[in-house]
């Protein structure tokens, strides 16, 4: 028993070393220059939208798990318009005509496309009592702006007063939207906060692709009691769609002049007729009735045009609202796109500031000039 118990000992020594060796697993063997030679991706493709669009999560990084390299970054991508002085479209662009700043620092253009792709437009049409009395020609110049557009594009229409209508979800018939263009109708008073919150924070967020709001409105908002100036300003700032508001006058040109009819008082159609307290045509929302809230309107619709990279027009004759809507239909079918990896990368929730110049002289470039960086994307 006791040579047994000596022999068995003497096999467990010998074979120990060989159990351990075998839970150790192989050893990888790891090329010279492997581990400070990162693996380069290229990633060429377009977001859904063509607008400033942080599309992952976190901060540019690059992690090692085994033989896989993951990258982890945000492509930014900002639509860009280049005219020359007079305001004409310079086409044949390419990707080295252009640079491209974030925070300062010139960035590496890693994605760049003419683009020719549909875009989705809202179309928001101030109806309140300042309107009231050339509602036909704001039919026209809309019906016109439609007709304008690619048959492929879908637009949505929406009126405002008091109260905010959907009339038009978004779709490429020109049949349906001319039907449901001349079915908004003039109220009351002028929610105009909180129908650019419901444009941008519901209907166009839920909307993918290129992306566009043209706001038809003197600016003057009476009623609004869920949105502000300030928040839906940090929400163009934030969206990523463009914003063309196309701004009308309805302020009174004073005693025995004629200011556009509709207007908020004074004289119409040649025959005075008397302000209510607080402003506006008898039966509607009141407000707007001061040269301040006329600036503030003013202001109001360039800073939105600015924050988010549209452009601001002018719509205070007939002739004027026609060409301001056929001016940002063709400007929506030529724009070029850019997009970026931002270094180095950004925090959640902190502004950036973006410029981009194009290399020849005599150019004036268009795109906007922040965006808020959201590792959610």
């Amino acid at each position: 028993m006791n040579r047994i118990t000596s022999i068995a000992l003497a096999l467990t020594f010998l074979l120990a070393p060989l159990g351990l060796r075998a839970q150790s697993g192989r050893v990888r063997e790891t090329p010279a220059g492997s581990r400070n030679s990162p693996t380069r991706t290229t990633n060429n493709t377009p977001e859904q939208s063509d607008d400033i669009v942080p599309n992952s999560g976190g901060d540019k990084s690059e992690t090692v798990e085994g033989d896989v390299i993951r990258v982890n970054t945000s492509l930014v991508t900002v639509p860009v318009s280049v005219m020359d002085r007079s305001g004409r479209f310079i086409p044949d662009l390419e990707r080295k005509d252009f640079k491209l700043f974030d925070n300062g620092v010139e960035q590496k253009i890693a994605y760049f496309a003419a683009v020719d792709q549909p875009f989705t437009v809202a179309l928001v049409l101030d109806t309140s009592n300042s309107t009231a009395f050339r509602l036909e020609d704001i039919h026209d110049a809309a019906i016109t702006f439609v007709n304008k557009l690619s048959p492929q594009d879908r637009v949505m229409v929406i009126s405002f007063d008091e109260d905010i209508r959907v009339l038009s979800e978004p779709t490429n018939n020109r049949n349906d939207l001319m039907r449901a263009i001349k079915r908004a109708r003039t109220g009351g008073g002028t929610r105009l906060y909180d129908a650019v919150d419901v444009v941008i924070k519901e209907k166009m967020k839920a909307v993918s692709g290129r992306k566009a709001v043209v706001l038809f409105t003197d600016g003057v908002d009476t009623t609004s009691h869920r949105a502000t100036y300030a928040s839906t300003v940090r929400d163009a700032t934030e969206a990523d769609s463009l914003i063309y508001p196309i701004a009308y006058n309805t302020m009174d040109t004073g005693p025995g002049q004629f200011p556009i009819p509709g207007g908020r008082g004074g004289i119409i159609f040649g025959i005075p007729w008397p302000r209510p307290s607080g402003g506006g045509i008898p039966g509607g929302g009141g407000g707007g009735s001061t040269p301040g809230e006329y600036r503030r309107g003013d202001q109001y619709l360039h800073e939105l045009a600015t924050v988010s990279g549209g452009r601001f027009y002018r719509g205070d004759t007939i002739l004027g609202l026609s060409s301001a809507f056929e001016q940002v239909a063709d400007e929506l079918r030529r724009q070029y796109s850019l997009g970026y990896y931002p270094s180095p990368p950004g925090r959640a929730g902190e502004r950036r500031a973006i410029k981009v110049a194009a290399n020849q002289p005599g150019l004036v470039v268009k795109s906007r000039d922040s965006y808020i960086y959201s590792p959610k994307g």
